[in-house]
């Protein structure tokens, strides 16, 4: 809960740090790496660093939580803070690592407002970093404790058992268990992060959704190419997609996520766009494997017919569910022989769309195509708390802009 003593001070220098928090993300990168560069090695993405996706990153989450903490002080922004902690815990991320955060962004905030940040100013921005932190600290004690871990035991290597290429820019990695150490399945539509190591011998991770429902030996998940940007941006998918082979080993986290399926009987509608479908295809797997009756949607947007990932396996699923069916969009056309209910030519449009009543939606994609499409789904009545989204990448914050901006949140964007 935000204290009345520091509500005020974030009121008036909220705008001001709005504007600045990139810079001082920057900065804060810069005195953090140089003195903790081990922090490269396993846990920091250094292409985000190299895009400024982290910096984004922080400037949106900072934004989105303080401005959530002025507009409700007793109310912390949970499903932001659950994102977030899902992910630090798929990262083993340690309690004392906040305290290494804590010194070098506060140094970072002092070095670029200088003497605007007095001490009332340092106190209050100081309690909102450790009501954030104490709570992501808290979350991901919960989920380290749940699944029977601890931060460093959280990884554990598995064999390259197939590699199957999905599209021009898509390949899927069946692996399988190196030992017979129990192995906890996966809920629908959580992921793991992969540690790849680099010619430089460098660990770098990446989060990728798993892609079929497991099965106690075997886990899935597709990787996507990234081209162009330059290195180190797309140098883990690079290595992913052409120097591991069948038969190496990798180092896995095990599960999270906090966009899974629900239970409760109820419809359910996907909405996907490009490798968007990933998580998509992991709920279908895990329905299909079910035998679910549910009546599910899945509505697909790509570029092209074989751009579209993972088709054969999704239109699979639902072609052996009873009650399930598909509608696919294609921006160039074509299509016309794929097993779906039907075939748009163009972007994804709802308007004629047969939506289930009561349903759940699942949205997964870049986020302008999520905002288009919850904002098509609140126009048409569907309530907020019905729709679920993930996000790729580490501006976890994004999406949520789509709801409700809060004040200064744009500004740091």
């Amino acid at each position: 809960m935000l204290s009345e003593r520091s509500r005020p001070v974030l009121e008036a220098t909220l705008p001001v740090v709005a504007d600045n928090v990139q810079l001082i993300a920057k900065r804060f990168y810069g005195h953090m790496f140089a003195a903790h560069p081990e922090l490269f090695d396993g846990t920091f993405n250094r292409g985000n660093q190299a895009r400024g996706g982290q910096q984004v990153a922080l400037a949106g989450s900072v934004a989105v939580f303080a401005s959530a903490l002025l507009k409700t002080p007793e109310q912390l922004p949970e499903q932001l803070l659950s994102r977030i902690a899902h992910k630090h815990a798929s990262l083993g991320i340690r309690p004392e690592q906040y305290d290494v955060v804590h010194e070098h962004l506060f140094w970072a905030v002092g070095d670029v407002l200088g003497d605007a940040v007095t001490p009332e100013v340092a106190a209050a921005w100081d309690e909102v970093y450790w009501l954030m932190a104490y709570a992501l600290i808290h979350q991901e004690r919960g989920l380290y404790s749940a699944r029977g871990v601890r931060p460093d035991t959280v990884w554990r290597p598995w064999r390259v058992a197939r590699k199957v290429r999905e599209t021009d820019d898509v390949v899927t990695f069946v692996v399988e268990r190196t030992d017979d150490r129990l192995v906890k399945t996966s809920l629908p539509g959580q992921y793991v992060t992969v540690q790849v190591p680099l010619p430089d011998g460098v660990r770098q991770p990446r989060q990728y959704s798993l892609t079929r429902a497991d099965d106690g030996r075997h886990r899935q998940f597709s990787v996507k190419r990234v081209h162009g940007g330059g290195e180190p941006d797309g140098e883990v998918s690079t290595a992913l997609c052409e120097s591991v082979g069948v038969g190496d080993e990798l180092t896995l986290s095990l599960p999270f996520g906090d966009v899974v399926l629900d239970d409760s009987g109820r419809p359910v509608v996907f909405a996907s766009a490009g490798i968007g479908v990933a998580p998509m295809a992991g709920m279908l797997s895990h329905l299909a494997a079910a035998g679910s009756g549910l009546r599910v949607l899945l509505l697909h947007a790509d570029a092209r017919e074989d751009s579209f990932a993972l088709r054969e396996q999704v239109l699979a699923d639902v072609a052996a569910l009873p009650n399930a069916s598909a509608h696919v969009w294609l921006e160039r056309g074509g299509g016309e022989g794929l097993p779906v209910g039907g075939v748009s030519r163009g972007f994804m449009d709802l308007a004629d769309v047969d939506l289930p009543e009561d349903a759940l939606y699942y949205l997964c994609g870049p986020i302008p195509f999520m905002r288009a499409v919850r904002t098509a789904l609140l126009d048409r009545g569907v309530s907020p708390r019905d729709v679920q989204y993930e996000v790729f990448g580490p501006d976890l914050w994004a999406a949520d802009l789509a709801a409700e901006p809060a004040p200064g949140a744009l500004a740091a964007g």
